[in-house]
């Protein structure tokens, strides 16, 4: 299809006003330009279904449909429930033109037939893929130099600490396995929880938490040819590192999820929480429901936003720095208009993109850092932003520039186990039947070691694996 042909179609009419001067009716023509009448349509599946993201979100569209003539179809879906939708969309032939989803479903949905890799790889090199997070686009490699989607936007997790207190302790910034473990125990010591993680053996949350220190250490999911690689002493001494952590530096319980993690570290109770950016609109006092109550915020609502520093990206002594990441795409269908789907992600990421973070800023951290002549407009325009639910205003007034610099740094360590090596199916499985928190829970209690959890994981999602390859 030639775009070119597709010019929005300007349709006038004629209106007779009547207008009442000195009691003389006069009569004058005006002319009224409707708006521009789409010569096309392409649908749009979103998961940020939220209302007030939906108006957002509708608001970038017409603007694209303004400037290019073509119509797009909003349809907002559940993340829960996308998966099942695609598969019966794709088997009635209705999908969708181009779709918002998490990495989670890339690999699968290409492997599917779902994804369009020729239409998303030309949309990255109409883009220039140097201005993408290496590691957003690496994650949907097909391996012979195209992408399954096109990044759009993610978070990253992290490891938020209390420079007030590091700075009283001397402590080093954690940026290690060693200052970690060294700030937890002098954190311990004047009287405060070490650190707040994930230790639920029935969360996500704790898969999360692991990961992030397994990839800091060196450990990843299967080999390039798809072999697990669990049982090795780079995830012994990760498994070794954060189990100890949590058991003597913790709050002492082995059931520990994100909901208390964050309460503890908003009681001014704790030195050190994983979690991910949703929590720095909160840390602001801009989420009347999460409102920090330390002793300190009694008298500065936003005071721990002020006090705290961040980590995303921390080594183990096996490995380099990484960060675990959630990112999201914007994919095109093998059922799609593919001309007008890859002009609409195309705007979507140049003219519309700071709208679209914008949508959730906190955490819709811009994959895409800038333009080929600005480098950094995105990453610039991200910092000033509004977050917030109740109030709404910048990160920028309430987080250091050097805060908001090592988080926009962080973006290219983004990593997950199994997606470079294109196992989301394997990853999501597991993700479903947690594994590896329950094993996690079980060296805390003392019902094995470290060695034992490995071997024992290695088995598990062997196991797992198998019953994913005979369709069990």
């Amino acid at each position: 299809m030639v775009l070119a042909a597709c010019q929005p179609q300007v349709v006038t009419k004629t209106v007779e006003v009547e207008k009442v001067v000195t009691q003389e009716v006069v009569v004058t023509k005006e002319v009224q330009v409707e708006k521009a009448v789409p010569t096309e349509t392409i649908v749009f599946w979103s998961t940020e279904n939220q209302p007030a993201r939906a108006e957002r979100t509708q608001k970038i569209i017409d603007r694209f449909t303004e400037q290019t003539g073509i119509g797009v179809e909003l349809v907002l879906v559940d993340e829960n429930a996308i998966d099942s939708l695609m598969a019966a969309n794709q088997a009635a032939g209705t999908m969708p033109d181009v779709v918002f989803f998490p990495l989670d479903f890339a690999a699968t949905w290409y492997a599917q037939g779902v994804l369009d890799a020729d239409a998303a790889t030309a949309a990255v090199q109409d883009l220039d893929p140097s201005t993408f997070s290496e590691g957003a686009l690496s994650m949907v490699s097909t391996g012979d130099g195209k992408y399954m989607a096109v990044p759009s936007d993610g978070w990253g997790q992290l490891l938020i600490y209390r420079k007030d207190l590091f700075d009283q302790l001397g402590l080093e910034p954690p940026t290690d396995f060693d200052k970690i473990m060294a700030a937890a125990q002098a954190l311990k010591d004047a009287g405060y929880i070490g650190i707040m993680a994930g230790t639920d053996p029935g969360q996500v949350f704790t898969q999360q938490c692991f990961e992030h220190f397994a990839l800091a250490n060196g450990v990843q999911l299967t080999d390039a040819e798809g072999n697990v690689t669990l049982d090795t002493p780079q995830m012994v001494e990760a498994l070794d590192f954060y189990t100890t952590l949590m058991r003597d530096y913790g709050p002492g319980d082995t059931a520990t999820y994100w909901l208390q993690a964050r309460a503890s570290y908003f009681a001014g109770e704790a030195g050190m929480v994983v979690w991910s950016p949703f929590i720095l609109d909160e840390m602001a006092g801009l989420r009347d429901s999460v409102l920090p109550n330390c002793p300190e915020c009694a008298d500065d609502i936003a005071y721990l936003a002020k006090n705290s520093g961040v980590v995303p990206a921390f080594s183990g002594p096996s490995g380099g720095p990484a960060q675990y990441g959630q990112v999201s795409y914007m994919g095109i269908t093998t059922g799609a208009n593919a001309e007008a789907a890859k002009q609409f992600v195309e705007f979507w990421l140049t003219d519309g993109y700071l709208d679209w973070v914008g949508v959730a800023a906190e955490g819709k951290f811009p994959m895409r850092r800038g333009t080929p002549d600005e480098p950094n407009k995105f990453l610039e325009g991200w910092g000033n932003l509004e977050v917030g639910v109740d109030r709404r205003a910048p990160l920028s007034d309430f987080y250091s520039a050097d805060v908001l610099s090592t988080i926009i740094e962080g973006a290219n360590n983004f990593d997950r186990w199994g997606f470079a090596q294109g196992q989301g199916e394997l990853v999501g499985a597991i993700y479903s039947e947690l594994p590896v928190p329950q094993v996690i829970a079980d060296i805390i209690e003392g019902n094995m070691t470290a060695e034992e959890g490995a071997t024992e994981l290695q088995a598990m999602v062997e196991e797992i694996q198998a019953g994913l390859s005979s369709g069990e």
